[in-house]
């Protein structure tokens, strides 16, 4: 599981899958499902991208750990941030995905700030959830999207419960 991080515009998306590339990482992405309408759906499906109804996500934290149980290598990148507005949450779904599946989470970001990119320390999250985005909260802490009002500061709605 790799978050995506920050993600304030629509250049993240292709940045990211340029430094996968050379990286010489295959990614596996998600995305909304207006992505892969039209002319552009074979092509995003090419690139790896898997397309998400939002109104309809119920069972893709489930089917997403089934594909993880099935595949050798799954390399499951997800915009922790959800949007590319400033948001008060990040989405929980990477955070239940890598439970559910008992596989790490690598912190993957694009740093405009320092014109930087790549893929930071993995961490295997744990049951307290809180300590676990402590972690996230502090590699993040300095990297800044292209639009940095457009940031949320990565916390889950789980850690106010």
């Amino acid at each position: 599981m790799i978050i995506a991080a920050p993600h304030t515009t629509n250049w993240d998306f292709p940045m990211m899958l340029a430094l996968a590339k050379v990286s010489g990482i295959k990614l596996t992405w998600l995305g909304k499902n207006e992505l892969f309408r039209g002319p552009m759906g074979p092509l995003m499906r090419k690139l790896g991208g898997v397309p998400v109804v939002r109104d309809k996500a119920g069972t893709m934290v489930a089917d997403l750990v089934a594909e993880f149980a099935k595949q050798d290598r799954l390399r499951l990148i997800v915009p922790a941030e959800g949007t590319r507005s400033r948001s008060e949450y990040w989405k929980s779904g990477f955070y239940r995905i890598a439970r559910g599946a008992d596989v790490p989470i690598v912190f993957g970001f694009i740093d405009h700030a320092s014109h930087s990119g790549g893929f930071g320390p993995a961490m295997l999250p744990t049951a307290d959830v809180r300590a676990d985005m402590d972690q996230v909260r502090a590699f993040y802490a300095d990297k800044a999207g292209l639009r940095p009002g457009n940031s949320a500061i990565p916390r889950l709605a789980e850690e106010d419960r």
